[in-house]
């Protein structure tokens, strides 16, 4: 029989070896238009994620350089992939300065959220 020490040091052991569950959250990898640039049209914006994501817990907005809502779909997932949320930008956007707001639920139910801007060239 193990003294109560021992029996400790093996339950601490047994636990360090056991496998661990690694929740990752959802990060934004590429975007189109993309983070920064200058583009001539943006007809939709699409977020590609490091894991599928949630498209109806998940949202997109998108601001004029005044801060002005511009109309947009509903985010969808790609069919190439539930990693992608598309969404269509409803009007044709004027010369300036962009800014999307992004969140996403993973399908393991972690929210991130993020911020960036990009331009349409005159």
């Amino acid at each position: 029989m193990q003294s109560p020490p021992a029996r400790v040091a093996l339950a601490a052991t047994a636990a360090l070896l056991a496998p661990v569950t690694a929740f990752a959250h959802a990060q934004l990898l590429k975007a189109v238009p993309g983070v920064g640039t200058t583009v001539s049209a943006a007809p939709s914006i699409t977020l590609a994620f490091s894991e599928p994501v949630e498209p109806g817990f998940s949202g997109v907005g998108l601001t004029d350089a005044a801060g002005k809502a511009v109309p947009l779909g509903k985010p969808a997932s790609d069919p190439a992939g539930k990693a992608t949320l598309v969404v269509a930008v409803k009007t044709r956007l004027a010369p300036g300065l962009y800014t999307v707001r992004w969140h996403a639920v993973s399908v393991d139910t972690h929210r991130t959220q993020g911020t960036f801007t990009f331009t349409v060239a005159p």
